[in-house]
């Protein structure tokens, strides 16, 4: 801008000229404070329409999932039921068998209890009577009964799944943990006056652990998320004050989205587990302070050019609608490919994680905007950007970077992009067969104690068989070709609790196959093909269901939903990014050079976690969720960077674009991945392996591309390639 052209921008400091403005930010403000009153409380209660039961996320038209259809004819609600297994370890005796069995069977008629031993609260602070038994299947009978080796008890409590997901009196926790809680307080406080060492296991209290690691969500995640994201903005900005800005912004995204996912859950329109609502935790939080930081960097930046901060914030808002719309765009876009999924956790989490993203990109482009210009310059304090004052990030240490790689791009290109392949080599060491609920934990809760301590006494599917439906005229064969399977414990008919003789409905029986391997641990997973080639040698229409049943067709989704998900997503990031950069080349280097980024993050973690974390393997959902949060993710950065190298290049040339784009946005970018990797790698506070890998790997992945891909190698291949980068558009014809 010239001098006689910066002369007559109208001064706006003066509250005439500000009048207009103001009132219009200040209405903005006042909006989205309304906005979040109402949406607030919604999102405190996310977590009580989450849906957590693996065997609702399987299609229907699996077999697993016919064969839970055929099961519930028969009138039994074994396969509506988290049987909870209660192991009493020591010396047992006719008189402690016979103590331990009216115990059993006497847990209905107490009440349920905290840890402590306390009556439970309803919402107004209220003790209530509640009693276990009102959340058993009633047709059942607890019992227990000895082991083998004659030092071990064994409990089966048949707690409804109908009721368990149901929330406790005080309107807040769910069902199922506060149910094993009270178990495990009575079984202790018997167990000890008995001589045996307890611990309450099976599907219940897996399940109940797995509902108690979640139940995380609501405090210590999003505590530790935003003392995070407030360090790293304090240190970014070096500033007391400005740092509540951008964070208050996520937080009102955040409520926003969740809000509107409260409703959506609620009315079944979308389906929210607690992974999802981790994931959107973090991931609504790291890209709405991705946004701001890059908002933000542009009107400190034009704020130097401009008089009137009004006028900085127009221009401000101008650079950084595009690349934040096409950022939100390709991401929300990447995460709804998610519902072509098979795995309807899968198809929740894609319109869940866009509703985010969506919530994030209106947040930062309407209510920072006003928030900044409400506060004015002295925001920034002590660094406050004067009008015509240089800007140090011209000569700061991405203008240093920028120089570097433009004056021998060919050995930056080279080193960067041969680490990135030899990294990604180590992608062939990666697993990703699935995770047993006993190795879902990177913790050691009582459940995962006493399903080690079970195998030593019990088949490992002791209480939770897979089922076969069979035709009664081949139950003998069938029973024959089962126990004739490596792997099989017992085959036995269900009973019918009247007759005490096999239960008979519409000319079919079910079978109930104990496995020698826990329900839902690898090697029982692996049984299912045999089980299933055994039976149907014998009649193809015969269907085998149970958990391990639906564990292996949960493995054989994702890997299905991995070979279709991830080719379409590339297919929508190419789209995108050849629209916005008006050039095929550019779109194809950006989407190239994430791709190997994402590569060369999955060798490094499968080392890390074979290696370092000492974990049992990868979940089969794993690659796909890294692929779909990395790549949509990594490509923001580019998108960020080459969008402001196509603004300069105009101006300036290829070349020189490309030196300028990294000087002003390197800093805010490396800023922007920190936060997004710091946000992510706070899901490794929760004790769930998957989490705590899917943190890892986007949190070094994101760092990866944000200090190696997009500082070093993209721009050294933009400088070796030159003008022909832009091709088709006109740019590409430029003469360099």
């Amino acid at each position: 801008m010239s001098k006689t052209a910066e002369a007559k921008t109208p001064n706006l400091n003066s509250l005439k000229g500000h009048r207009k403005p103001l009132w219009v930010a200040t209405a903005v403000v006042l909006l989205w404070f309304m906005i979040s009153g109402v949406t607030g409380p919604l999102f405190g209660s996310l977590s009580t329409v989450q849906k957590n039961d693996n065997s609702k996320f399987l299609p229907a038209n699996s077999e697993a999932s016919k064969a839970t259809d055929a099961i519930a004819k028969f009138a039994t609600t074994k396969i509506n039921a988290f049987p909870a297994l209660i192991l009493f370890e020591g010396q047992v005796t006719p008189s402690n068998t016979s103590a331990t069995q009216s115990f059993v069977q006497g847990l209905a008629s107490r009440p349920l209890v905290d840890e402590k031993g306390a009556s439970l609260k309803d919402k107004s602070g209220n003790p209530v009577h509640l009693l276990i038994g009102s959340y058993f299947v009633k047709t059942e009978q607890p019992g227990a009964f000895p082991a083998q080796d004659g030092k071990a008890l064994l409990a089966s409590l048949p707690i409804s799944a109908d009721v368990a997901t149901q929330l406790l009196p005080d309107g807040k926790s769910a069902a199922l943990p506060g149910i094993v809680t009270a178990i495990r307080y009575y079984s202790s406080e018997f167990a000890a006056k008995n001589g045996f060492i307890t611990h309450t296991t099976g599907a219940g209290g897996l399940f109940a652990d797995l509902f108690g690691a979640f139940g995380g969500l609501d405090s210590k995640l999003l505590i530790v998320t935003g003392l995070l994201v407030s360090l790293i903005l304090i240190v970014v900005y070096r500033s007391p004050i400005l740092w509540i800005l951008p964070l208050m912004s996520a937080g009102f995204a955040l409520t926003l989205s969740g809000g509107v996912i409260y409703e959506l859950a609620k009315h079944n329109v979308i389906a929210l587990d607690g992974q999802s609502q981790g994931i959107l935790s973090v991931l609504v939080l790291g890209a709405a302070t991705d946004y701001a930081l890059l908002l933000i960097a542009r009107y400190r930046e034009e704020l130097h050019l401009h008089r009137s901060r009004v006028d900085a914030m127009k221009a401000a808002w101008r650079g950084v609608v595009e690349p934040i719309v096409a950022s939100g765009s390709t991401v929300a876009l990447g995460l709804l490919v998610l519902l072509l999924s098979e795995l309807t956790n899968n198809r929740g989490l894609g319109p869940i994680g866009a509703i985010g993203i969506a919530c994030s990109m209106v947040t930062i482009l309407t209510f920072l905007p006003a928030l900044l210009v409400l506060f004015g310059r002295w925001i920034f304090w002590p660094k406050r950007p004067l009008f015509d004052h240089p800007d140090e990030k011209l000569t700061g240490v991405w203008s240093k970077v920028a120089n570097a790689t433009a004056k021998n791009p060919r050995k930056y290109w080279l080193v960067s992009g041969g680490a990135l392949l030899v990294l990604a080599a180590f992608i062939s060491t990666l697993g990703a067969n699935g995770l047993s609920t006993v190795q879902s934990f990177t913790s050691r809760p009582d459940s995962v104690v006493g399903q080690e301590q079970l195998l030593k006494h019990f088949p490992g599917g002791q209480g939770d068989p897979t089922q076969v439906v069979v035709k009664v005229g081949e139950v003998d064969a069938v029973t024959s070709k089962l126990q004739s399977v490596a792997g099989v414990s017992s085959v036995s008919p269900m009973v019918d609790p009247v007759t005490q003789g096999p239960k008979v409905v519409n000319g079919l029986e079910v079978l109930n196959v104990t496995l020698t391997s826990a329900p839902d641990s690898a090697k029982a997973t692996a049984l299912i093909p045999s089980l299933r080639a055994a039976v149907k040698s014998i009649d193809p229409s015969i269907l085998t269901g149970g958990t391990t049943a639906v564990y292996y067709d949960t493995h054989k989704a994702a890997q299905r939903d991995r070979a279709l998900i991830i080719p379409v997503i590339l297919l929508v990031i190419a789209i995108i990014l050849g629209l916005l950069l008006r050039s095929l080349a550019a779109a194809g280097l950006l989407l190239v050079t994430v791709v190997l980024s994402f590569a060369a993050t999955l060798g490094v973690s499968s080392l890390v976690f074979h290696h370092l974390f000492h974990f049992a393997g990868e979940d089969t959902s794993y690659p796909l969720f890294s692929f779909v949060f990395l790549v949509a993710l990594g490509i923001d950065y580019n998108i960020f960077l080459m969008t402001r190298v196509r603004e300069e290049t105009i101006k300036h040339g290829t070349r020189a674009g490309m030196t300028k784009g990294v000087t002003v946005t390197g800093g805010v970018i490396t800023s922007a991945g920190i936060v997004l990797a710091a946000t992510f790698t706070v899901l490794g506070i929760l004790p769930l392996v998957f989490l705590a890998e899917l943190g890892f790997t986007v949190g070094f992945g994101v760092l990866l591309d944000t200090l190696i891909v997009r500082s070093i190698l993209v721009p050294a291949l933009v400088h070796s390639i030159g003008p022909k980068i832009w091709w088709p558009s006109a740019l590409s014809k430029e003469s360099q």
